[in-house]
């Protein structure tokens, strides 16, 4: 079992004079398929311990983290997920990708934090600039931008990261498993659009999705595109 994480990192932040201070991390950045996704979990000084079981989500069984989203969203002021699609992965890049769905995550928040702590050592906001505007305009995190923190393994040592990790990870891979009946081949269900041996032979049999990302290497050597 991992070590749990901790709040220490948000309560220096408090006690710095933070009212307001949200976690963030990213999935889907070795994926092939599907998007890039942001989660972000909002905390103040009155939110207390987070539930007992919240890990990095790459450190938990699917039905444990499945099972702790109701516990997260009954402890945090606020959970939300934003997106970059597989084709805004492709003309952007995968920083630019994930500073895009780091402000749509943002951007669904109804209040604005002082303070984000992120998955270091990447800032997942730097990448950030009038690129984005007539995405997320006049948002009030634009008006206001949050300090950022980057940790790094924050999502194995920030409790708000951790749980910001399994937003994300659940609804990434709800997104993927919905795909999966129309590309039955792909076994989206299970891999969620990482590698595995079922992807790469669909993928030598039957070529890209709609949903691939078309400039990744793994591309190079395919004969259906």
């Amino acid at each position: 079992m991992s070590t749990a994480p901790t709040l220490r990192v948000e309560h220096e932040a408090f006690e710095s004079g933070a009212t307001l201070v949200a976690g963030m991390d990213e999935v889907g950045r070795g994926a092939w398929a599907g998007p890039v996704s942001v989660g972000v979990v909002l905390v103040d000084a009155s939110c207390g311990e987070q539930p007992s079981r919240v890990r990095d989500s790459k450190a938990i069984a699917r039905s444990v983290r499945e099972a702790l989203i109701p516990a997260i969203r009954g402890w945090a002021l606020e959970t939300a997920v934003g997106h970059a699609s597989h084709a805004e992965c492709d003309l952007l890049g995968m920083r630019a990708a994930i500073a895009l769905a780091s402000s749509r995550a943002l951007a669904a928040l109804t209040v604005a934090p002082d303070v984000v702590i992120c998955d270091g050592p990447l800032d997942l906001l730097e990448a950030n600039s009038m690129l984005f505007d007539d995405l997320v305009r006049d948002h009030q995190w634009r008006q206001r931008p949050p300090k950022v923190i980057s940790v790094v393994k924050g999502d194995q040592h920030c409790a708000s990261v951790a749980a910001a990790s399994i937003v994300a990870k659940v609804t990434r891979d709800a997104i993927m498993a919905d795909l999966g009946p129309s590309f039955p081949a792909f076994d989206f269900e299970s891999n969620v659009g990482y590698p595995s041996q079922v992807h790469q032979r669909a993928l030598r049999g039957y070529g890209l999705t709609t949903f691939h990302r078309r400039s990744w290497s793994y591309v190079e050597d395919l004969v259906w595109r």
